[in-house]
């Protein structure tokens, strides 16, 4: 009888254990693709069943921990019920609607800025929704990584609504407060300096100092980060008699951030932020979710899991979409409810606006 080496061609056994493995390899290889399955296919549905290590984290404590602020109105604050709101609380909601089918499915834990970056390296919490901004050494030395911007800050101007300006170029010549040893002093001399605009800088160590010599009126212009002053104004007397010029001076995009080497959980973060914005594009809300359900359009049906399995790769339901915009809505609910004319802020979309009005936010297609 035949040994098995004497019936493996001559050339394999010449080349020792090497070309007995790359025999081995050619037929489980034929195999595979008599059977209708490649190695790609089954590497995807390898990840898909693994999951991630912060997905099953979530699904096994039956919640989303999500690191916010706790002192900027409009983005992520709580009442003295323990009732948290924002946009950056609604995000993390929709976080919980993807993972777990619930918007109720997420606890939030205040970080300060000292703390938000270790506390998301180390894993006490699944992700950092707005407040951090997107810089390169945060996305690159920290153990953490940024997946995109939820919100487009930058420095703008406060003025009295007396001074009767409507822009940023009539204000030459101007007193201005800021904070100092941040970038606001950078710029105001980039946007004045480069017009050849006179102004008198006046700066201050500490923000409250800042802003009460603005309402005294011993400074003409508080500028600072849209965020802060679109909630300082708040505490001003009067703050209707303030308006934010619409000028933006400088880039500071709120980013989302997640830790490092959690692909899959970096996609859900990522891909329910776009679904989000998409379906503002497409005017798919909350309230006229439903009448999209028997849509012919691809766009439409690939945004709400019709005929589709674009969550399966990330382990998420068919209707995962579907479910993040009927219990959270789409981008302009959670910006106008919390920033916009829905809110105390008011705050106009501005550079904030989908990409086809003049703004920033831009959806990748979900196809």
């Amino acid at each position: 009888m035949r040994s098995r080496e004497d019936k493996l061609p001559k050339k394999l056994l010449k080349t020792g254990s090497g070309g007995l493995n790359c025999y081995v390899s050619i037929v489980l290889a034929i195999a595979c693709f008599m059977l209708g399955v490649n190695f790609g296919t089954l590497e995807l549905q390898a990840a898909s069943v693994q999951q991630s290590s912060v997905v099953n984290a979530i699904q096994e404590r039956g919640y989303v921990l999500c690191g916010v602020r706790n002192d900027m109105k409009g983005f992520s604050v709580v009442d003295r019920n323990g009732r948290w709101s924002g946009l950056d609380v609604d995000f993390c909601a929709a976080l919980a609607v993807a993972v777990l089918g619930s918007k109720d499915a997420v606890k939030y834990r205040p970080l300060s800025n000292v703390q938000r970056y270790s506390a998301l390296a180390a894993g006490e919490v699944d992700v950092i929704a707005g407040g951090a901004v997107w810089t390169l050494t945060r996305d690159t030395e920290l153990g953490v990584r940024f997946v995109d911007t939820l919100f487009h800050d930058g420095q703008v101007f406060l003025v009295r609504k007396e001074q009767a300006v409507s822009s940023a170029l009539e204000l030459s010549g101007t007193s201005i407060c800021a904070l100092d040893s941040t970038r606001a002093a950078s710029g105001v001399e980039r946007f004045f300096g480069s017009r050849k605009m006179p102004y008198v800088l006046d700066l201050k160590k500490h923000w409250k100092d800042a802003l009460d010599t603005y309402r005294d009126g011993d400074c003409n212009v508080l500028t600072g980060d849209l965020s802060v002053i679109a909630s300082e104004r708040l505490r001003l007397p009067n703050p209707d008699q303030h308006q934010i010029l619409p000028e933006v001076v400088s880039k500071e995009p709120l980013g989302l951030a997640v830790k490092k080497g959690d692909e899959i959980w970096f996609s859900i973060v990522r891909w329910t932020l776009m679904v989000l914005i998409e379906a503002e594009e497409l005017g798919v809300s909350s309230e006229n979710i439903s009448q999209f359900k028997t849509s012919k359009m691809p766009r439409e049906q690939q945004l709400l899991g019709i005929g589709a399995e674009q969550g399966a790769p990330m382990g998420l339901s068919k209707d995962w979409a579907y479910q993040v915009i009927s219990q959270v809505g789409n981008y302009s609910e959670l910006f106008e409810r919390n920033l916009g004319e829905g809110s105390n802020l008011k705050l106009e979309r501005g550079i904030n606006a989908l990409w086809n009005k003049g703004g920033l936010m831009y959806g990748v297609p979900l196809r």
